[in-house]
């Protein structure tokens, strides 16, 4: 027999196999009720709405219900409406199979670094801004999608980047993206050749180079960042480097290596791709001015607001040399399909009218205080390990003696502690020595549970480099 069904906000229905139209609605709620679908107190469709849905009399769904108030199924009160009885408890669900195997440790402390502290979300600066934009947006916003994102945030991410990162850009050569992995994408679809990557950096931002197609090369790194007099040796026609925060053992790009691998693009026709992590989050001193101040059509400049605000926007941009703007639009698409327009807008409206700036600001106080506090409880109860790249930024680098990289990890892993070993960011090709470390996020605990996590910390050090 031919099924109906019913698809509405409130229920969705098929009736089907013998009986009649009563016994079939009735079972078809048994079962949606016995398997969970309708959980107890669930307000079902009025008997005219559900009869026209299904295409049946509405005295037959009156019937139906009236039969399951009687059975218990459903309860019945004026003003309330028909419901699912609380009593109608659907059976458990098959247990869910885990794989086999000794039981994994609890999560109790993440120290894994690269994300902010997800509780100091600005939520009410930016309902702010959410509303103000949404009442000042035009229609056409609500469109098809321009591929370069809203002119509101080209705008002000052009007038951002320029007075608080010193680059030289306008909304025209600004393209927004989904995040820094998705502006890397693109990128990898225009351009040619080997690219220079950092010994030590993140394997999914080289594996983004790899799926374009791209094979990658190492740089040797060392206190004044990326050794980019090796760039010649290379073939590269294009470098991606952290210069205000190397990733992750955290030195800056040394004033004259900026110039120098400004004049290797130049002279070569290459292109440096600017990856600016940690840019906002300086502690010693002044923020290091982007790269891209030096050369706009030399220098691809890549930020985004995983660190700023929250990996969960995924909003970042592309600032580019007007020789590849049109090739990057084209890869992206005919139309927006990865930023929302709300986010867009939102934030836009979050950095004109200063909120953006408070919030850096707030965070950076916040951030420098739990660097401190970190540096101050290694150095009094792990004394053998030496702290560094904490000029800036949400991590630190823990240096651990040779051989006990490993260990640390077990130790960790067994107190519930989730962070990396720096061996994880080593590009397979490097010819640097290995290096045994911790890569230590101070971002992601919230306030209460940053000390307890820095005592497990602690903890596990001590039993691993005793």
């Amino acid at each position: 027999m031919a099924s109906t069904w019913a698809n509405s906000a409130d229920l969705h229905l098929e009736l089907q196999g013998p009986g009649t139209r009563r016994a079939q609605l009735m079972h078809a709620l048994r079962e949606a009720i016995r398997s969970g679908r309708l959980a107890p107190d669930t307000r079902l469709p009025p008997y005219r709405g559900l009869a026209h849905d299904l295409g049946i009399a509405r005295n037959t769904v009156a019937a139906a219900y009236a039969e399951l108030v009687e059975e218990g199924w459903l309860t019945a009160r004026q003003g309330s409406g028909t419901r699912v009885a609380r009593r109608a408890v659907p059976a458990p669900a098959d247990p869910v199979r885990r794989p086999s195997g000794p039981p994994r440790p609890e999560l109790r402390h993440d120290l894994r670094p690269s994300s902010p502290t997800a509780a100091a979300f600005p939520r009410a600066a930016w309902l702010t801004s959410a509303r103000r934009a949404l009442t000042a947006a035009p229609s056409e916003a609500f469109g098809v999608g321009d591929p370069r994102g809203r002119p509101e945030l080209r705008r002000a991410v052009a007038e951002y980047l320029a007075r608080a990162r010193g680059a030289r850009t306008d909304p025209d050569r600004i393209v927004i993206c989904s995040g820094f992995a998705h502006g890397l994408r693109l990128l990898a679809e225009v351009l040619d050749g080997p690219v220079a990557t950092e010994s030590y950096g993140l394997d999914f931002h080289r594996e983004c180079l790899h799926r374009g197609g791209l094979r990658t090369v190492a740089l040797s790194i060392d206190a004044h960042g990326a050794r980019v007099d090796e760039l010649p040796d290379t073939g590269a026609r294009a470098v991606l480097l952290t210069p205000a925060h190397q990733y992750p053992t955290g030195g800056a790009l040394h004033p004259r290596r900026r110039a120098a691998v400004v004049d290797w693009a130049r002279s070569t026709g290459a292109l440096l791709l600017e990856d600016d992590y940690d840019g906002e989050f300086r502690y010693d001193r002044e923020p290091v001015g982007a790269v891209q101040g030096l050369d706009p059509e030399r220098v691809v400049y890549l930020g985004s607001t995983s660190k700023s605000l929250s990996p969960a926007l995924r909003l970042g941009w592309l600032a580019l040399p007007g020789s590849i703007i049109d090739e990057v639009v084209a890869a992206k698409g005919q139309r927006e399909l990865t930023a929302g327009v709300v986010d867009q807008l939102t934030l836009a409206d979050l950095i004109a009218h200063g909120a953006y700036d408070r919030h850096l600001r707030r965070m950076r106080q916040s951030y420098r205080r739990r660097r401190d506090l970190l540096v101050r409880t290694l150095a009094s109860r792990a004394p053998r390990v030496r702290v560094s790249g904490i000029a800036a930024g949400l991590h630190a680098v823990l240096e651990l003696p040779a051989g006990t990289e490993d260990a640390a990890l077990a130790a960790a892993h067994r107190l519930g502690i989730a962070l990396d070993g720096l061996r994880a960011y080593r590009h397979p090709d490097s010819q640097m020595p290995v290096r045994d470390g911790l890569v230590i996020g101070y971002g992601t605990p919230p306030d209460h549970a940053f000390a307890a996590a820095l005592d497990a910390l602690c903890l596990a050090l001590a039993r691993s480099t005793a």
